[in-house]
């Protein structure tokens, strides 16, 4: 019989409580789709989630791998297996320049600092921002600042990518080339957002409620009722103002 290859992401029984508040309470979720959408109200879990994902946090209870291999050893036997883009770009950049913030990846992998900062810039020429090499990246706007951690996770080219509300901090023009730049990405992708629309032709979406998984299917599906449930509590709260 041929052995079942490991999903991608798996969650079984996970528990994670951070100080006094109790994060996961036995979550079990198997993640293989390319293309994967985590919707929920701020707190639902969704960051958590993540970095229980990408080695950050170690569940205190089940169980999380990637690929077969525990989460939070990860970094240390893989690196580079998972890419993560947080929501705050300031809170992942590391680096002055573009170019060293680049290489960054690289060199986890063995890869040495000059050949590192050459493939670098290479790879900014051939998405037209060879200007971009040099700067300084507290010159970038906020914006610009997030775009640098999305051309970081493609140089380092991880096995699964993931990102926290990516489309935050972006203009309308710049949410479209990211979502665009998504669709022609290899591996796949978790992207945790509030902007649903962006969802649509995923594969599956997540909807995360206080740490437990409320809904899960396809896209349409499981926005609209998380839609339906966002209406109904407002108008719930409405009626008790009211």
């Amino acid at each position: 019989m041929t052995q079942r290859a490991p999903a991608l992401l798996s969650f079984t029984n996970a528990g994670l409580t951070r100080g006094t508040t109790l994060v996961f309470d036995g979550l079990t979720l198997h993640l293989n789709e390319r293309r994967i959408g985590l919707i929920g109200d701020n707190g639902a879990g969704k960051s958590s989630l993540f970095r229980l994902a990408c080695g950050l946090d170690a569940p205190q209870t089940g169980s999380v791998t990637v690929q077969g291999e525990e989460a939070f050893r990860i970094n240390t036997r893989k690196p580079n297996c998972v890419g993560m883009m947080f929501q705050n770009p300031d809170d992942q950049i590391i680096f002055p320049t573009v170019e060293e913030e680049l290489a960054l990846g690289l060199t986890a992998t063995g890869t040495p600092r000059r050949d590192a900062i050459g493939q670098a810039r290479s790879f900014l020429d051939t998405r037209g921002l060879q200007d971009w090499a040099d700067r300084s990246v507290n010159s970038l706007s906020q914006g610009q600042r997030q775009h640098v951690c999305w051309l970081a996770i493609l140089l380092s080219s991880p096995s699964l990518v993931l990102l926290d509300e990516p489309f935050a901090s972006l203009d309308l023009p710049s949410q479209a080339l990211l979502h665009e730049d998504m669709a022609r990405v290899p591996q796949p992708i978790i992207v945790s957002t509030h902007l649903l629309e962006h969802l649509h032709d995923f594969d599956r979406v997540v909807w995360l409620d206080k740490g437990r998984v409320r809904a899960d299917g396809r896209p349409a599906a499981v926005c609209a009722a998380y839609r339906a449930d966002v209406r109904q509590r407002i108008a719930d709260r409405t009626a008790t103002v009211s």
